[in-house]
């Protein structure tokens, strides 16, 4: 048993800790003040933005319709409040050079976003009917907006690729993995994902960055677009950036559990049946099943 009390133990402890090797542990750390992004405060932002794009199905129920314009008003200000603060944090992490000018960036890019609102609105409104209609068991947009993960996770998605576009660091990738915590469907912001995107079930999607998904495709749970071992540089590091991960144009659909790797193309109304491993380019129109057993 141990005999020590904690004014013996404490001392030693905290200094063992400050003086441990910590390598490039603390390098991405804020220092002198600087802010760091928060999570919490990035939820907020998504259920902000939620109940902008589907008033009455997030945040508080519709009461008197005369006040919705007010309500959504209040909303997007908040939305560009919060984001402000959370881009200027994230742009401290990411040492953007210019200190002065780090904040005027973040509130224009805050409001880059307030303004792609409707646009998203739209773009989700597509993603809703894509779901809606490619399920049998949707009775209702209502049902689809209320329950289904995939349009958290889409919507997750799409909020986090327009920041990418816009240019903010670090914090698009917070947003996405708020998702991927709450559904189980993991989508890299950087991947490209056109209209009419649904997700059937959702739970072990991975989606990789560099990704291209094309309009009306529809994947099922367990399905994996990533990358296979990718080149490294003279010093054996991985080299980033590149594109490694599938394309899948209009109209394909894969089922549930398959695996496609790599930079391959997977042709337009193409169907990748379930338990697939692919690795190489699919025909436009090809049905890809599992072979039976003599």
């Amino acid at each position: 048993m141990n005999k020590k009390n904690i004014t013996q133990v404490l001392p030693a402890t905290v200094k063992a800790l400050t003086e441990c090797d910590f390598g490039n542990l603390l390098a991405d750390c804020q220092h002198d003040g600087e802010p760091m992004p928060s999570g919490r405060v990035l939820a907020e932002v998504v259920e902000l933005v939620r109940s902008i794009v589907f008033p009455g199905y997030f945040g508080e129920p519709i009461k008197d319709d005369n006040t919705l314009e007010y309500r959504i008003g209040l909303n997007v200000a908040k939305v560009y409040d919060l984001l402000s603060e959370q881009i200027h944090a994230g742009i401290c992490f990411a040492n953007v050079e210019g200190k002065s000018e780090r904040r005027k960036m973040a509130k224009a890019m805050a409001l880059e976003f307030v303004e792609f609102l409707p646009e998203l609105r739209r773009r989700l409104l597509m993603d809703v009917a894509a779901t809606y209609d490619g399920d049998p068991a949707a009775k209702s947009y209502g049902e689809v907006i209320s329950c289904y993960p995939a349009i958290k996770a889409i919507g997750n998605y799409r909020i986090a690729h327009k920041l990418i576009e816009i240019g903010v660091p670090l914090i698009p990738r917070i947003v996405s993995e708020l998702a991927h915590s709450e559904t189980g469907i993991d989508i890299h912001p950087g991947a490209q994902i056109g209209n009419y995107f649904t997700i059937d079930h959702g739970t072990g999607i991975v989606i990789g960055e560099t990704c291209i998904i094309g309009n009306h495709v529809k994947l099922y749970q367990g399905v994996t677009l990533g990358a296979k071992s990718f080149p490294v540089d003279e010093n054996g590091n991985p080299i980033k950036g590149i594109p490694r991960h599938p394309i899948l144009e209009d109209n394909v659909i894969v089922y549930s559990n398959s695996t496609i790797l790599g930079r391959v193309t997977i042709g337009e109304n193409a169907v990748i049946g379930a338990n697939i491993w692919l690795m190489e380019d699919v025909a436009p129109g090809t049905q890809v099943v599992q072979k039976k057993k003599m």
